[in-house]
């Protein structure tokens, strides 16, 4: 059996890195390697935070690796410090490899850049020379390879969904480790990149199904809590996702969601009830009429008596 090591980052949407880098060299019958240089917190909704490990202990991996199993094939995916870099380098060229297959990591799914631009600009200088390989979507290039164009870049189609070009970069990686000449390895990855988006049935991450259970939970408890945590804890889920799933879905914040729908039903109240502003700012949850004064202004720019009024 082939060994392909991949050095990247650790994507916990499965999506790419290292666990989609395993699957494809291990549905390809070959047997993959690796190690880690970032650890990113992500879902469907896309990047949330990155940890980028220290250079010594990528070192480490990658040497206890090589020094025991001797992989002829290395794959290079995310690279964000020049420490890391530096190791990486250092061991390609101690270690030479047969081949080496740089799928560079720029963007995120949602354009944020990923690779610093002196990071790039060592890339260009001291790893670009030593892949047989680098893989790049033209969009972005210019970012990874400056002005110079060097022969051994393929460029992949723009539009291929999160994860795939990762994909084709591993496959190439495994047909390279059956000594197959550069040609027909990146026509047998291109065949497998076919049959992939062919079959793709990607993560379908709960952000519409969310949202609208979190839409019904307000309508029913806006009057006795306004609280985020509280609706998260309804749901199941932190805050933070929440506000992720609200402003994916609508671009409003929870706490804007919530307070809308109470101003609503408060413009309502104002307008029909015959009950006093201090009997209405009781029945919602407000702790004062002046409580309720100081949030209906800032939400409509009227207090609630000049409100009443215009109506």
């Amino acid at each position: 059996m082939q060994t392909i090591l991949t050095i990247t980052g650790s994507d916990s949407g499965s999506g790419s890195g290292i666990q989609a880098d395993i699957k494809t060299i291990s549905a390809l019958g070959g047997y993959a390697l690796s190690a880690i240089t970032s650890i990113t917190v992500q879902n469907t909704l896309g990047i949330q935070d990155i940890y980028d490990l220290p250079a010594d202990v990528v070192k480490a991996q990658i040497e206890a690796i090589v020094n025991d199993v001797q992989p002829a094939i290395v794959k290079i995916g995310m690279i964000r410090t020049e420490e890391t870099l530096a190791v990486i380098v250092g061991a390609l060229a101690k270690y030479r490899p047969r081949h080496t297959v740089y799928d560079p990591v720029v963007l995120s799914t949602n354009g944020d850049r990923l690779l610093p631009d002196r990071v790039a600009a060592l890339i260009r200088q001291q790893l670009l020379p030593l892949c047989s390989l680098v893989i790049v979507r033209r969009s972005e290039a210019g970012m990874i390879l400056g002005d110079d164009r060097p022969d051994n870049i393929f460029y992949i189609d723009e539009q291929l969904p999160h994860g795939l070009g990762n994909s084709f970069a591993s496959a190439l990686a495994v047909y390279l480790s059956q000594d197959r000449p550069m040609d027909e390895a990146v026509d047998g990855a291109k065949a497998f990149l076919q049959a992939q988006i062919a079959h793709r049935r990607g993560l379908q991450g709960r952000s519409s199904q969310l949202y609208n259970e979190f839409l019904d939970i307000v309508e029913q408890h806006f009057r006795a809590n306004r609280d985020v945590n509280y609706y998260a804890d309804c749901l199941n889920v932190s805050s933070r996702y929440l506000s992720q799933v609200a402003r994916r879905v609508s671009g409003q914040s929870p706490k804007v969601i919530i307070d809308d729908v109470l101003t609503r039903s408060l413009r309502r109240e104002l307008s029909v009830s015959g009950q006093t502003i201090q009997q209405i700012a009781y029945a919602y949850g407000f702790s004062s009429q002046a409580h309720f004064t100081k949030f209906f202004k800032k939400q409509t720019g009227f207090t609630p008596s000049d409100y009443r009024q215009m109506k």
